[in-house]
Formats: structure tokens, sequence, C-alpha cells
């Protein structure tokens, strides 16, 4: 086997003697030891870095991980003719052993913080000759991943290559929104080399966006649109919360009941005796998920000319948000609108990190940079003639993502800032506590989301 350079990442509370220890079980001959603080890092850093290896692989090893006896030979043997090549790993939890499988690197892999587990092997000579960025303080090595991955030169071993300690031990629900506290010169910067990556990739969109003017004939000027499923404890006051809006045209509220079995239904058809403007939709499929709960909603007579979106447990912030999101959608004329929401525990108290308003979005870039950070906002509000045009993916995950994409790529998107929407977290959401097979299966499907949207804006742009 080919010599070896082992750049270890190692956390301030390193083992002692962990590098010394690696570096034997590697046999690696010669060693250089980098303690890096965090990855990404400077441009600067990551050039010394590459300047002084004099070896042909170099392995970045992140957190306390114990690397498989035959890690290091598996990865040197997949890795002819890539760039850089990873694999999945098991996490030592308190429960035990448990299996970490990580997604495939594809195009549409774009998020700065895509999992690429505890070992990292790069080829040095792919990293020296890639095309890079200069002047980066802090996203060197995801401005080098997006070069190599233009090359189609990651690769994936889906096979357990190290054990972890983790570290950050909390459920998912409580990680996904972690983007949103970091630094503004990060995420700035972070924008700024994605936007590069789709320059190259000749898939940048540029303003101005087409406006959108919604005509025809509908029954009401907006509907508020619920998809539930076994929400009993909370879709009534999703329900009420749409009832009670105030506005100055025409609205109901499709409630798409799909084929509940805990008492919702039975709750719904009692709350709307003697309410005619709650509709209560039940497909006659059992095989829809929320996007095509969406889809039924977008088709059914009752569909106002906007729809706008509330989850079962969720509400609206205050009774003017329907009427603002509409005014929205006519003021910019946009395909669509979306707000920011306040994060909420079940009984509506705020929790960390409190306001989500999505300030990242710009007019000019937002469309672009959505590629990267995988959530816009909330409430969603469309122009129903466009959802019936562009329907939803049969999915009840990264469903309203797709439709973001799609709208953003051609239509004006309108944003409000303040916080009309309540998102309630508590241990009945969707992804409250996803294992990590289900994490896995979700990143592959919204990158693939991406990557499918990456090849019809490289097609436009022709």
């Amino acid at each position: 086997m080919k010599p070896v350079t082992a750049c270890l990442r190692l956390p301030p509370d390193a083992p002692e003697g962990l590098a010394a220890d690696l570096a034997e079980r590697f046999a690696a001959e010669p060693l250089v030891a980098e303690v890096l603080v965090e990855e990404g890092g400077a441009t600067g850093d990551l050039d010394r870095l590459l300047d002084r290896v004099r070896t042909p692989w170099l392995l970045v090893v992140a957190g306390d991980a114990d690397p498989h006896p035959t890690a290091l030979a598996r990865m040197v043997e997949a890795g002819e003719g890539a760039a850089l090549v990873y694999g999945d790993c098991v996490d030592l939890t308190e429960a035990g052993p448990r299996p970490r499988p990580l997604a495939d690197c594809q195009p549409g892999s774009l998020e700065d913080r895509f999992d690429f587990g505890p070992l990292r092997l790069w080829s040095v000579a792919a990293a020296r000759a890639a095309e890079r960025l200069d002047g980066l303080e802090h996203h060197a090595f995801y401005d080098l991943r997006l070069a190599v991955q233009r090359a189609g030169l990651v690769r994936h071993l889906p096979e357990p290559l190290a054990t972890v300690r983790p570290v950050d031990r909390r459920r998912s629900g409580e990680r996904v929104f972690d983007y949103l506290t970091a630094a503004r010169a990060r995420e700035a910067e972070a924008e700024r080399v994605l936007t590069h990556h789709l320059d190259r990739l000749g898939a940048r969109l540029r303003p101005p966006f087409a406006p959108f003017e919604a005509a025809g004939d509908f029954p009401v000027e907006a509907s508020v649109v619920i998809p539930v499923r076994n929400r009993v404890r909370t879709v009534l006051d999703a329900v009420d919360s749409a009832l009670g809006q105030v506005a100055d045209f025409p609205f109901n509220v499709l409630v798409v009941d799909n084929h509940s079995t805990d008492g919702t239904t039975e709750l719904l058809a009692r709350r709307g005796r003697g309410e005619p403007r709650l509709v209560h939709l039940r497909p006659d499929r059992r095989d829809l998920g929320i996007g095509g709960c969406w889809n039924l909603a977008a088709g059914a007579a009752a569909a106002g000319r906007y729809l706008v979106q509330l989850d079962s447990d969720d509400l609206y912030a205050g009774a003017d948000t329907l009427a603002r999101m509409v005014a929205l959608l006519r003021e910019e004329r946009a395909g669509m609108a979306v707000g920011a929401y306040r994060l909420v525990d079940f009984d509506l108290r705020e929790i960390p990190p409190g306001l989500v308003d999505h300030r990242e979005w710009t007019p000019d870039n937002g469309p672009n940079n959505a590629l990267r950070v995988g959530g816009l906002g909330a409430p969603r509000a469309f122009a129903t003639e466009l959802v019936r045009r562009h329907p939803f993916p049969n999915a009840s995950y990264g469903e309203d993502y797709a439709v973001a994409l799609r709208l953003s790529r051609t239509w004006r998107v309108g944003r409000l800032y303040e916080p009309v929407y309540l998102c309630r977290r508590w241990e009945d959401n969707s992804d409250a506590d996803l294992d990590p097979f289900t994490r896995a299966r979700y990143q592959h499907f919204k990158d693939r989301l991406r990557t499918l949207e990456l090849a019809a804006r490289r097609r436009e742009a022709r």
C-alpha cells in the first residue's frame, strides 16, 4: 500500500496520545499531525497544509473516531481515480453501538453541512489541482469539496469504517435549526462558495425573475391548506387558527384528512357542522404523502386563487396572517410567498432559536442559495394555478422544498420577515427523532431534488 499522510482533526479534549495511537495503527510514514479546531478553515491554512504533504493521500479524522483496522486500506483501494473517499460509521450511544449510514454524495449534495462521517480520504494531487476560490476565511474545505464534486470525483463506501463517540447527543429535531444560529459572515461566505459553484456548472439563476398574474375564476380568493393524519391533539388548534383569520376577501379552509385512525376524522366532522368554510376532504387513495394531499387540495373544486400552508400541529401567529400573505402575493406579483415563524413548544412557549426569518434570502440570489440551506420559511403561499401546473412530489418530507425550488427558478418570491406563524415542536413532529437510516434516506431524497433542479437550470441556461 502506498504511504499515507494522516491529518488528524482532534477535538480540544481529545485523549492524550490519540494522534500517536492512530499513527501506529496506520503505520503511515511520514505522518503529519495537524490539530484543526473546526473543519472548513481559511484558504491560507488549506494551502499550507497541502504544501507540506509529501504523500499521495491525506486522511482527515474528524472527532473522537476509532477507525477500523482495515479502514485505510479499504479507502485507498476504493480511491483509485477519486478525489475524496468517505464511508459510513457506527455511533457509540448509551444504548450501545448504532450504525450510521450516510447518503451518497450526488450533484445535488450542496449543503455545506453534508455529513461525510469521521473519515475523509483526499487525493493530494486532486486537491492541489482543484480550481478553488481565494480569500476564504471559513469554508475552504467546502469550496474544495464542491470543486472535486463538479468533476464527479467523490466516492462513498457504504460500509462502517470507524466507531465514533458522538459529541452532539441531541435528537434530530433539535439539530435541524443549527445553521440558523451560525454567524452571518460564515453564512455569507458559504453562499459565495455555492454561487461560484453554480456559475461553474452553468446553473446560476440571475434576475429579474418573472412576475405572476393570478387569473381565472375561483370560488374564493384564498384557501388555507391543512394536510392531516392522526393529529387529534392539535388539529382543532390549527383549524380554529385558520377559521379565525380576518380578511376583506372570501376564504375557506381545506383539511385533507389522510385516513386518520385516532379520532381526527370524527373531530373534524363535528367541527365542520354549521361551518361552510371548513371543507373536509378525504382521499380515495391510501398511498398519498403530504405532497399528494396538497395536490388533492389544489385540484379541488373548492380551492381558492391562492393556497396558504398551515401544518396540523401549528398555528398562525395572529388573525392577520392570511391577509398579509395574500397581500404579499398580490403586491409583489409573486408566484410564491414565504413568511417567518417562531419556534414554540406544545404549550406555545418560545424555544430556541426563537424567530426563524431566513434573512439569508436576497431577491437577487435567494433562489440560488436555497439549494444550500434546504429551507425557506413558513407559512408558504402559492398561486393555485402554479401548483396545478407544477405539482408537489407525493412525499412526506421535502415536498414543499421541491415546489419552492421549481417556482423560484422562474417566478418572483415574496418574503415577509415578521413572525406570522407558530411552529410547534413536540414529540410527534415528523422529524422529532429520526433514526440514522431515515436521516440518510431523507438526505438522499432532498439531494435528489436538488440534482434534478440543477439539471433543469442548466438546460434552461443553454
